[in-house]
């Protein structure tokens, strides 16, 4: 799927949500000619592996989020299965936070203390993929607040993804990134959970932490 295909499929799903996008010089999809600002990018995969679909959303001229979708399928079909994962694992999360539009059905709203503040946390829902696929288990999301509790986050808005995979040979990865980087004390809470046992599976999930406005 080239850039203009995808440029009209994030008008369109933001159009669905109220929110009006206008596409820039570079293929920037902005906000009001500001930002935030979002963009896509379809990477076929080669032969018979999946491609990847890279989602930016710039916040400000520092900070931007970056996000990676698997797509299953040859051509365009590839790219569509990719778009579904991002639509389910990241959308509604990306949209409460950066543009203020909140649907409770589709993703989990919590409230965290961390350091001083309270803090709004946007948790996309569990996503799991392979043959033995099995959701990230609750107890995961409470390592990953007592680990965030011993952080000093600046009062800004805050990002994470958090990965388990399980492979055939029982062997299992646990991989946090915050902000973009790797996050060492969210892998090692991910890590001391009690996964579900399987084979090849893989489950993800996406959250954002902004400063409560009182």
């Amino acid at each position: 799927m080239d850039s203009a295909a995808l440029q009209k499929y994030l008008l369109q799903l933001f159009e669905r949500h109220d929110v009006e996008l206008e596409a820039d010089e570079d293929g920037w999809l902005v906000t009001d000619g500001d930002f935030p600002a979002i963009r896509a990018a379809w990477h076929a995969g080669a032969a018979g592996e999946p491609g990847r679909l890279d989602v930016d959303v710039v916040l400000s001229e520092e900070r931007y989020i970056e996000e990676s979708f698997a797509g299953v399928g040859g051509g365009d079909a590839g790219c569509r299965d990719a778009l579904r994962a991002f639509e389910h694992d990241a959308f509604h999360p990306l949209l409460a936070a950066c543009w203020y539009v909140t649907d409770d059905r589709r993703m989990r709203i919590a409230a965290w203390e961390i350091g001083v503040r309270t803090w709004d946390v946007f948790i996309g829902p569990f996503s799991a993929r392979g043959a033995d696929a099995a959701s990230m288990p609750e107890e995961a999301l409470v390592a990953i607040e007592a680990a965030l509790k011993r952080e000093a986050l600046s009062p800004e808005l805050h990002w994470l993804r958090l990965v388990h995979s399980h492979a055939e040979d029982g062997s299992s990865r646990c991989e946090a990134l915050l902000d973009n980087e790797l996050w060492t004390a969210g892998t090692l809470a991910l890590a001391s959970v009690a996964w579900p046992q399987g084979s090849d599976y893989s489950a993800r999930c996406f959250l954002l932490l902004d400063v409560r406005d009182y």
